[in-house]
């Protein structure tokens, strides 16, 4: 089996994340391209890809649906928010202090934004290897892209049902 089974080749949104708005509709498409680009991704005890990720909101969760390439169901998890709700305020904030600082000049501000983005966003996707260990392994870059993926699923998206509390 090569590595290039061991991916992702399709993620869909349940129907819940659609917005109204075309800016919040484009940051996710943009997350998934990002995470099909370059992933990997294996199903614990499964020896057969690539697979089809459908992510729905359920019950204030994220459910992370896994089916092969031929659409037979592989694995599904259910990802409970809560623990991630601290990374999730703080990134929101680094996001809006980096957007804010790029109206003002002074790159040092800029580069120490970035850096402390790029730090809970490594210690998001840390957590998240590690939530989703027990039915599928994903390395450290893909961890990244899915983080950002449920970023833009979450935050991007306040007006849905399924966003935590993050004031």
């Amino acid at each position: 089996m090569t590595s290039a089974e061991y991916r992702l080749c399709d993620v869909s949104l349940d129907r819940s994340f659609g917005g109204r708005d075309a800016r919040i509709e484009r940051e996710q498409a943009l997350a998934v391209i990002d995470l099909l680009e370059s992933n990997t991704f294996i199903p614990v005890g499964h020896d057969g890809g690539p697979y089809r990720l459908r992510i729905e909101a359920v019950d204030g969760r994220l459910a992370l649906h896994v089916a092969d390439d031929q659409d037979e169901h592989v694995v599904s998890h259910y990802l409970s928010l809560t623990p991630f709700r601290r990374l999730l305020k703080d990134y929101t904030r680094i996001c809006e202090s980096y957007y804010d600082a790029i109206r003002h000049p002074g790159p040092e501000r800029l580069e120490a934004i970035d850096m402390g983005r790029r730090g809970v966003h490594n210690e998001a996707a840390e957590l998240l290897r590690a939530r989703l260990s027990t039915k599928v392994n994903i390395d450290n870059d893909t961890a990244r892209r899915l983080f950002t993926l449920i970023y833009a699923l979450l935050v991007r998206n306040a007006d849905q049902r399924i966003l935590i509390e993050l004031t």
